[in-house]
Order: C-alpha cells, then sequence, then structure tokens
C-alpha cells in the first residue's frame, strides 16, 4: 500500500480584517502520495500561496484538517519532515554560502559536523562546490535558487514545499533544477511545489491539481492528460481549457 506523504481534507481559510472578510480556501481536499511529484497550479490569486502557508503551519485553517505522513501539520512530527525552498528567498548577503546554510542548521539543531559533510555533499549536487566561501549578494538568480533548494534540504525532509522553483532561471539553469529535482525522487522523496512554468510541469509531475479562486477545479495524472491528444496537446491547453470562464 503506498503511503501517503501529505494530505488536506475539507481545508477552508478566511481571512478577516476589520471591515472585511474573505474566503481564500474553500473545503480543500486532496492527497500527495510518498514518492510522487505533484503540481499545484493556479493562476494568481487562486489560493496556492495560502495553501502551502497552511501546510507549513504558519496560517490555521478554519475548517478541515492536514496530515504530513499520517501527523497532524500543527505538530512537530510533521514538521520535522518538511522542507521549503521560498519563491523569494531574502538571505544574509553579507555571509558566505556556506555560513548562511551553518546558520540554518544550527536553527535546526543539526549537530555542526553533520551540517558540513551535508553542505558539501549539498553543493556538489547542486553544482556550486567552488562558491561555498563566496559571498552571497555576489550569487546569480540560478545559484541563489540553488543555494535555496540546499537550505530546504539541510534536514534531510521526506516532503519537499517548492514555491515557483523555476520563476526567473534562465533555461540553463532551469534544466538542472529539473534535474536535481528528478534525482530527489529517485531518492525517495515527495516533491509538492506550485508554479507558473506548466512546461517544466509537464516535465517533471506525475500528477496535478488545479486550483482557482479557493477551490479544487481538478487532479489529473499528468501522462493522461497528455494522452488526451484530440483535446489538448499539452498541459497548457488543458490547464487553460479547465480555468476558463463558465
Amino acid at each position: 500500500m503506498v503511503e501517503t506523504a501529505l494530505s488536506l481534507t475539507g481545508v477552508g481559510v478566511t481571512y478577516k480584517g476589520k471591515n472585511y472578510t474573505k474566503e481564500a480556501l474553500f473545503e480543500l481536499s486532496f492527497k500527495v502520495e510518498r514518492g510522487e511529484i505533484f503540481g499545484f497550479l493556479g493562476p494568481n490569486g487562486a489560493g496556492k500561496t495560502t495553501t502551502i502557508k497552511a501546510i507549513l503551519n504558519l496560517i490555521y485553517p478554519n475548517t478541515g484538517q492536514i496530515e504530513i505522513f499520517g501527523c497532524p501539520a500543527s505538530k512537530v512530527c510533521a514538521r520535522k519532515r518538511i522542507g521549503y525552498m521560498p519563491e523569494i528567498a531574502n538571505y544574509y548577503w553579507y555571509l558566505t554560502a556556506k555560513e548562511l546554510l551553518l546558520m540554518y542548521a544550527g536553527i535546526l539543531n543539526i549537530p555542526k559536523a553533520l551540517a558540513l559533510k551535508r553542505i558539501d555533499s549539498f553543493f556538489e549536487i547542486v553544482g556550486l562546490q567552488d562558491a561555498g566561501n563566496v559571498l552571497m549578494k555576489n550569487f546569480s538568480k540560478g545559484m541563489m535558487q540553488k543555494v535555496s533548494l540546499a537550505q530546504a534540504l539541510l534536514n534531510d525532509p521526506d516532503l519537499l514545499i517548492l514555491d515557483e522553483p523555476a520563476g526567473g532561471l534562465d533555461p540553463v539553469a532551469r534544466t538542472q533544477l529539473r534535474s536535481l529535482i528528478l534525482e530527489l525522487k529517485n531518492k525517495g522523496k515527495t516533491v509538492f511545489f506550485s508554479s507558473h512554468e506548466l512546461s517544466e510541469v509537464e516535465l517533471i509531475c506525475d500528477r496535478v491539481g488545479i486550483l482557482k479562486e479557493g477551490r479544487l477545479l481538478k487532479t489529473e495524472k499528468v501522462k493522461d492528460i497528455l494522452n488526451q491528444k484530440t483535446q489538448h496537446q499539452s498541459l497548457e491547453n488543458y490547464f487553460l481549457n479547465i480555468i476558463k470562464p463558465e
């Protein structure tokens, strides 16, 4: 039996202010299986970021339940199994890449010897083995994304949450990132990521979920979408057909 890595059941989120109430998510329910790459798609304002914040326990759903490998998302047993790569990482520019990752390792209570071993290994995997002592202010967008991914992997998580990982990358860096994500899958990691880069999603995802205005419209295997040649030809066409106004 396949283990469920991430489960959302009836999740609803409502933002309340002094003079307004906004429902951001409506009864959101889906599962991601262990070892799966799951693409979370939707137009701007669909609720993707809110969903990720709820999974990370940064905001609290008004209704429903979120579990990470069977453990409530609010519990330490869930949080210690997650690695998170934000869309925009605001790192300390005056630190070197190695110093930055050692700082995060300290926050995670990872022993220094183990942290150094993992950092050196990650730098080799992501192609930054000669950049560990370079100040972060001198890094390109692609290099920053690689450091951000290394940061997400520091605690050897079982579930990776990636928010727009390919955003702003050139074709070479995008190809490298794609290879890294597929390598993580081959090592048994589960990857959940939001993206607007549908061509990338089409190449690496096992399944996708499509969100619009806080509602999950569809979950589907990518190979099944692409097999529907007479209707779609591509994931992009499928996506546009799903979210079009009724």
